[in-house]
């Protein structure tokens, strides 16, 4: 008996299937960056995937199911996202992951993929979109690429002057900040742009004067940022110092509620890339939130962490009713989203088995006066060369 059951297990083990999940919680882990360089951003996006999980659980959660939440900020140090996800995959047995950065989640990419783990990410690397390199990720946001796109597409069709407009691009030197700049440039020589500078600037960073000086030269009209909130007003305040003449186009994660609070009137006439709505618009995903933040006004990214869960939740319904509550079934099921209706709370969301980008739309909005003024929604094409690009 004792040989039989060891062959058994031997051969259980050749054939060995993702876990099916009949229990009545269903455990999701959560990546966070809550004291780390991205935690001004990181903790608003985080508590809005709580909220969710919250709001949720208190209507019945899934089918009966209430989702536990194991939320555990890692600061945005890599070797601990990637320690935590072990802890997540063997001892905590979570269905689904609810991810943060870039690194982390492009280095957990194979990782995820082969222990069939699907990871909803807050990074909106392009890299991620093309599930024949990254099948388990998905995000509720147009990519990065797809939202610099948008925002320099939205500054060529604003240009009157006859000569070609002349941008910079200045960032970050990591993962997150370097994931867009290729299309950038692509699609800025493709729109008739001149490309007149390129600068790092530290998330970290308390000043930006040399990367400024080096670009003050060539006079540039515009300039990507792409870094987070706080160094992105770094910039923007010493800009201004300088006297410089250039508008700046702000990437998703470097402009909120809190870029007047950070740079003054500095941030006059910065444009900024959003995903989704800002509190208190009169779209009906936002009843929910109002009711649980109590009128408490939120960032938007606390819109879009919520969103995010949302759609999780959506996937692992799907799956639950098919009788797949499995990795692959919650992957499976999110493929099968079509123009799926967030509430108005982001544009909808579309997810195939050849194609994870949620949408190709972004949000310009022109910081004025100490508002956030919304200028137009930008729709691209989904064109086949720009998938995981």
């Amino acid at each position: 008996m004792r040989r039989f059951g060891i062959l058994a297990a031997l051969v259980a083990s050749l054939f060995m299937v993702a876990p099916a999940f009949s229990a009545d919680e269903i455990v999701i882990g959560n990546l966070a960056d809550l004291t780390g360089p991205t935690g001004t951003v990181g903790t608003p996006y985080a508590n809005g995937i709580r909220a969710y999980v919250n709001w949720l659980n208190d209507q019945g959660g899934i089918n009966g199911k209430k989702i536990k939440l194991l939320r555990v900020d890692y600061a945005y140090k890599i070797p601990e996202a990637l320690q935590t996800y072990k802890k997540f995959k063997t001892s905590d047995k979570v269905l689904a992951i609810q991810g943060w950065g870039t690194g982390d989640t492009e280095a957990l990419t194979k990782m995820v993929a082969k222990d069939k783990i699907p990871y909803f990410s807050a990074s909106y690397s392009a890299h991620l979109t093309d599930p024949k390199k990254s099948p388990y990720n998905f995000f509720i946001a147009a990519d990065y690429s797809t939202m610099l796109r948008a925002g320099l597409k939205y500054i060529k069709d604003n240009w009157k002057e006859s000569r070609a407009p002349k941008l910079a691009f200045i960032y970050p030197d990591h993962p997150y900040g370097k994931a867009p700049i290729p299309a950038g440039k692509a699609y800025a020589k493709e729109l008739g742009f001149d490309i007149v500078g390129e600068e790092n600037v530290s998330l970290k960073a308390i000043e930006a004067t040399t990367q400024l000086l080096n670009l003050k030269k060539n006079e540039p009209d515009f300039a990507w940022l792409g870094g987070t909130t706080p160094s992105c007003a770094v910039v923007l305040k010493d800009a201004k110092k300088l006297g410089l003449k250039t508008k700046f186009l702000i990437n998703i994660w470097g402009n909120d509620e809190n870029l007047f609070k950070l740079a003054g009137d500095a941030a006059d006439g910065a444009l900024g890339l959003q995903a989704a709505a800002v509190y208190g618009d009169d779209v009906p995903g936002m009843k929910p939130i109002l009711e649980v933040t109590k009128g408490e006004h939120q960032m938007t990214h606390f819109m879009r962490g919520w969103t995010s869960m949302l759609v999780m939740a959506e996937a692992i319904k799907r799956a639950d009713d098919a009788g797949e509550l499995t990795g692959p079934g919650v992957k499976k099921a999110a493929e099968t989203l079509r123009n799926f209706d967030t509430g108005g709370l982001t544009a909808p969301i579309t997810y195939t088995a050849t194609d994870h980008r949620p949408n190709l739309s972004a949000k310009i909005y022109e910081y004025s006066g100490g508002k956030m003024i919304f200028k137009g929604t930008v729709e691209l094409e989904r064109r086949a060369d720009w998938l995981g690009h």
